[in-house]
């Protein structure tokens, strides 16, 4: 994982990875500041390094003096060995109140030089103001320039006097196919009901760094705005990428071409509730998602950090599946025993036979019984295919307190394809109705078999937890109540049967330039 900072009020942002030469470049947002575009460096997605932040707030004057939001770097179409910044740039003269798209370029990744724009306000004297004369009027830097880039009032809302009174353009995202480029942002209609009319603005780039508005790529009707939009193609199919405000997730839509319309799948999420700010990356590999997982609901301004990506895959189908990230296998970790498991509690109802093919069947009659592995854990890759033989409920705890039975609950329903993740444990003697400490963490949600029967993947790493089942990651979070402790399978009210069954102890994360290129 990354984050911004363990011991003060900054916290990381909106997230932007670009991969180059084995080395995963992350540029990201800190806030509350909003005042430079951070960069660091890894060469796994697990251990990252900090090096010179990339850009920083513009002049007194220029479009981006107030606010620096989210960025996307690409490989510049034309300059070979050069790389273009797009970035969103809020102004102190408009109160922020209106977003602008600025560009910066590099010809290493690490020295970014911003592109010139066409005004700068000069409405108090500067130093070198001759004594006596009049402060000089507003100019511009390059009257040629397109930049900063604003909303085209025939297509989207520009102007912040209106009902809403600040104006959506930013969460730039270049896609380049063949001679066309677009430059996609966080945009909205100027029609409709106030609090739907979130779009995918578009601007296409008719000459060298040259953009002209055009009509939004996609209007869903529904969202406030459609934030840190990305778009893809993957077998012939445009996949669409957006982040949701309403719920904090990220969803897709997809289309046979640029010219149809979007549709929705009738399961578009990708990622769950608290993961936001998607970007995808392309590797030697594939499509990895990226994004910041946030505690704090719809605040999404502290205690943020990064998890590992994702791997996205489409199916047959066509639909997309997020696949837990293939780095986890590469790590150091140590496979344990899988045949010793026994219950938590004293109790004549439950009982684990173990048949042929190291099987693991767990009955419980009546009441709730939990049949752990002998040792204790904190970090663990668990591998196991769950199987309900009887009607009745099931599930996986970890981090367990063997004695207070304190720890992490994820429950699965595997008839209706439910998993909800919990934290339950026990507050100061004392404390009355608070000491029960109950926290619904997440839901997710998958296509259920006609069997009741789960392929399943737990990671444990630090303070991500990590559920996929039948190979897609169903739950993605990151929590601290719970450090290390009891791992086993949960049973309540009937039989339940594991096989397949693999557990590797992982070596716990740290944060170090440890074994990471110097770029």
């Amino acid at each position: 994982m990354y984050s911004e900072s363990t011991s003060s009020r900054k916290t990381i942002g909106d997230v932007d990875v670009f991969y180059h030469g084995g080395i995963y470049h992350l540029f990201h947002l800190v806030l509350p500041n909003h005042d430079f575009v951070a960069h660091a460096v890894s060469n796994d997605c697990f251990n990252w390094r900090r090096v010179e932040n990339a850009i920083h707030l513009g002049d007194p004057g220029s479009f981006d003096d107030s606010m620096l939001w989210t960025t996307h770097v690409t490989e510049h179409p034309h300059r070979p060995g050069w790389w273009r910044m797009f970035y969103t740039g809020l102004s102190r003269r408009d109160h922020g109140v209106k977003q602008r798209i600025g560009m910066a370029e590099s010809n290493d990744l690490y020295r970014w030089k911003k592109t010139p724009v066409r005004w700068q306000d000069r409405r108090s004297p500067l130093p070198y103001d001759l004594p006596g004369q009049p402060p000089q009027p507003p100019f511009a830097y390059d009257p040629d320039s397109c930049f900063p880039l604003e909303p085209a009032p025939e297509f989207y809302e520009a102007d912040p006097k209106r009902r809403r009174n600040w104006i959506s353009f930013r969460d730039p995202f270049y896609y380049r196919e063949g001679d066309r480029g677009l430059l996609l942002t966080a945009g909205r209609v100027s029609d409709g009901p106030l609090v739907r009319r979130g779009c995918v603005a578009v601007m296409e780039e008719v000459a060298p760094n040259r953009f002209v508005a055009r009509p939004p790529l996609h209007q869903p009707g529904l969202y406030d705005d459609v934030e840190v939009p990305n778009l893809l193609k993957q077998d012939g199919e445009y996949y669409l990428l957006g982040s949701i405000r309403e719920d904090a997730k990220v969803r897709y839509w997809h289309a046979a071409d640029l010219n149809h319309t979007w549709r929705s799948h009738s399961d578009n999420v990708l990622l769950p509730s608290g993961n936001y700010a998607g970007r995808i990356c392309r590797d030697n590999k594939g499509w990895l998602l990226f994004s910041f997982y946030t505690p704090g609901g719809p605040d999404r301004t502290a205690y943020n950090l990064m998890p590992p990506p994702k791997r996205i895959e489409r199916l047959d189908n066509g639909h997309l599946a997020v696949r837990s990230f293939e780095g986890f296998a590469e790590r150091d970790g140590e496979d344990l025993e899988t045949t010793r498991v026994c219950p938590i509690k004293q109790s004549a109802d439950g009982r684990c036979i173990v048949p042929r093919d190291n099987c693991l069947e767990l009955s419980n009659e009546a009441g709730f019984q939990i049949f752990a592995f002998e040792q204790d854990l904190s970090c663990f890759q668990f591998n196991l295919d769950l199987e309900m033989r009887t009607d009745g409920k099931c599930g996986l705890v970890f981090r367990l307190n063997r004695e207070t039975h304190d720890g992490y609950y994820f429950s699965l329903d595997l008839f209706k394809g439910v998993a909800q993740a919990r934290s339950w444990g026990t507050g100061p003697d004392g404390s009355g109705e608070h000491m029960m400490q109950f926290h619904s963490l997440q839901a997710g949600y998958w296509r259920s078999k006609p069997k009741p029967k789960a392929e399943l993947q737990l990671i444990a790493f630090g303070s991500y937890l990590e559920l996929s089942v039948d190979g897609n990651v169903v739950l993605t979070l990151a929590d601290q109540t719970f450090q290390s402790g009891a791992l086993g399978v949960s049973v309540e009210s009937g039989i339940a049967v594991a096989s397949n069954v693999r557990l590797r102890k992982l070596a716990s994360p740290v944060q170090s330039d440890e074994h990471l290129a110097n770029g």
